[in-house]
């Protein structure tokens, strides 16, 4: 039986404990840990643990339990410490997205995870949804062809008293807006079916939060060698309505789920009917597809718990965590230098130290309010969503 602490208590918490929680059998949470005083007990019964013992900080809680994984669910700008404190004391680390602010955090990160041993996963549970691994496999097969264009919504909705919790807003303490803590998801999708771009261009604004200093929404082109992909990034669009949408050589492949293969007529235009033959073969695909079974946090959950019992690589390791941070820096820097960014980012990169975004990124408004903590539920407007911080 794996023993598992939780660090960070907030909203997303309970979806790390609901997770853990299907592989009963497998793991018990054991502890629970939040700085605040008083708020990892106060939130025990809220997480379905009230046997769990409570901690202030990770210290004391690596001191006083035999974990063998800890869940880091806290803001970002804390991600690094906790996991290097961790994963230095020989436990297992299963981090929020985003993985760190910089990409010399997330370095720092894998070293630790490097040196000691140990399995270091990054959430990214929209990889554990059986509509976007129909995507990908139906890409994967090649039946759609060479990819020449991508349209990448992550569409989000956020009331202005979203920023008025006390980590929220800054770039200091947040990391960045929207780009960094919401499409991270599809653009960690993004590079999950088509790899890595090798430059960028973006724009950034906040067209609606006037109580936060960062973006709440940018717009990107990534140039891959024959394809261009735009990708929205926005806590500004009403109904959450997000989606993917691929264009090949020989068909256009969607999530929300959509099918089109057009043909030629011999001058070039059109065909009427295009090319159902193509349409049909790609349907039987997806429909064959056998389905997961556990998606989102604890689809990702399961696959961690088995790569601790087993030793191995998890299906979201470091490296991928640093991918998607590394995407979003090359957006931030296009965005504030208004220059197209190549990517890799070199480590002698000013935007791949910790720092360079509070010292250049710009302030859109003051951040007005600081509260701890905010009432209501965590909830999306689309049906198909797993809920972002």
């Amino acid at each position: 039986m794996l023993k598992i602490g939780i660090v960070g208590t907030g909203g997303i918490a309970g979806a790390h404990a609901e997770g853990y929680h299907r592989f009963a059998q497998e793991c018990e949470v054991v502890a629970l840990c939040d700085i605040v005083p008083g708020k990892a007990a106060g939130q025990r019964d809220r997480l379905g643990l009230p046997d769990a013992r409570a901690y202030e900080s990770i210290e004391e809680l690596l001191a006083a339990e035999d974990l063998d994984l800890v869940s880091i669910a806290t803001p970002p700008s804390t991600h690094a410490e906790l996991a290097v404190t961790a994963l230095r004391a020989g436990v297992d680390v299963l981090v929020e997205k985003p993985m760190a602010p910089s990409l010399q955090e997330c370095d720092a990160m894998i070293a630790a995870a490097a040196e000691h041993g140990r399995v270091l996963s990054v959430v990214a549970q929209n990889r554990f949804r059986d509509d976007m691994a129909t995507l990908k496999e139906v890409l994967d097969s090649g039946l759609a062809g060479p990819v020449s264009h991508v349209q990448v919504s992550s569409a989000w909705w956020r009331g202005t008293a979203y920023y008025d919790l006390w980590w929220r807003g800054t770039w200091e303490s947040e990391g960045g807006g929207c780009t960094l803590n919401h499409a991270i998801h599809h653009l960690d999708l993004t590079l999950w079916m088509l790899g890595a771009p090798r430059a960028v261009t973006a724009v950034l604004t906040n067209a609606a939060h006037e109580n936060a200093e960062v973006e709440d929404l940018s717009v990107a082109v990534l140039q891959y060698d024959r394809a261009l992909a735009e990708v929205t990034s926005s806590v500004v669009h009403h109904g959450e309505e997000q989606a993917i949408v691929v264009q090949g050589r020989h068909a256009s492949v969607a999530q929300p789920w959509k099918v089109v293969a057009s043909a030629a007529q011999p001058n070039g235009f059109p065909a009427p009917g295009g090319d159902p033959e193509r349409v049909e073969r790609i349907e039987a695909l997806a429909a064959a597809r056998r389905p997961l079974d556990h998606v989102g946090h604890a689809g990702q959950i399961g696959d961690t718990l088995a790569a601790v019992r087993e030793r191995r690589r998890p299906a979201v390791d470091g490296a991928d965590g640093r991918r998607a941070v590394e995407l979003v820096t090359a957006i931030y820097r296009a965005g504030i230098e208004r220059r197209t960014v190549d990517l890799p980012l070199r480590p002698d990169d000013p935007y791949y130290r910790t720092g360079t975004l509070v010292e250049r990124a710009p302030h859109f408004f003051e951040k007005t309010a600081s509260v701890g903590d905010l009432p209501g539920a965590i909830t999306v407007g689309g049906s198909n969503q797993e809920a972002a911080r």
